[in-house]
């Protein structure tokens, strides 16, 4: 129904963006990986969408490359696997990581998802052994490599990391950390002491 939505961000919450389009905001959920990727408000993203129907509820869940709502699509065809749970293991691992783990039969680290247990992974692998290619896993994981490259090798991305590791550690989820950080002013010479301090800052007035 709804193929992608192009707008600004306009909030980041915990597993959710609102994305202004055209002055309508879009409530989207969204994994914590793909929160580590985005930029902070005001930043203009495509957001590819797969709308869920349900008698009681109409969400909508979003990717920012096609590759990752279609492994989504494939994720939420295992039986045991809903568009949450099917989230929620695109959030501790992306989709070239979760390739590889589905060849090698590592159930263990797909079940390390909330609400994912070692009989579901195992489930998962057997189902999605025969739909993914070993081929695409390697060029998948070559193309985030060569986009990311520069931003993810950076000192200013190091820093970012981090400061969101240090919150972790300090008790706040990774979740909670990231959305700081996202909000934190960021200049081409901040280091990891000013993000962190700044993003403390806003974890104190949330």
């Amino acid at each position: 129904m709804i193929g992608f939505l192009k707008g600004e961000i306009a909030g980041i919450y915990e597993e959710q963006i609102l994305l202004d389009v055209h002055d309508i905001g879009y409530n989207i959920k969204v994994s914590s990986t793909t929160l580590e990727m985005l930029g902070g408000i005001g930043e203009t993203v495509k957001i590819y969408t797969y709308l869920s129907v349900r008698e009681d509820a109409m969400q909508l869940y979003g990717f920012l490359t096609k590759n990752d709502l279609d492994f989504f699509k494939l994720l939420i065809q295992v039986n045991g696997i809903g568009p949450k749970g099917a989230l929620s293991i695109l959030s501790v691992m992306n989709t070239d990581d979760l390739r590889f783990a589905i060849f090698s039969g590592d159930a263990k680290t797909i079940s390390k998802a909330p609400g994912v247990g070692a009989k579901t992974a195992q489930r998962l692998i057997i189902d999605l052994k025969d739909k993914v290619s070993f081929e695409d896993a390697f060029e998948e994981r070559l193309n985030r490599t060569s986009k990311s490259g520069q931003s993810v090798e950076s000192p200013l991305h190091a820093a970012k990391n981090e400061a969101v590791e240090a919150l972790t550690a300090l008790g706040y989820s990774q979740t909670e950390s990231l959305q700081a950080v996202r909000q934190v002013e960021i200049k081409d010479d901040s280091d990891v002491e000013y993000i962190l301090k700044q993003a403390l800052k806003i974890m104190v007035k949330h």
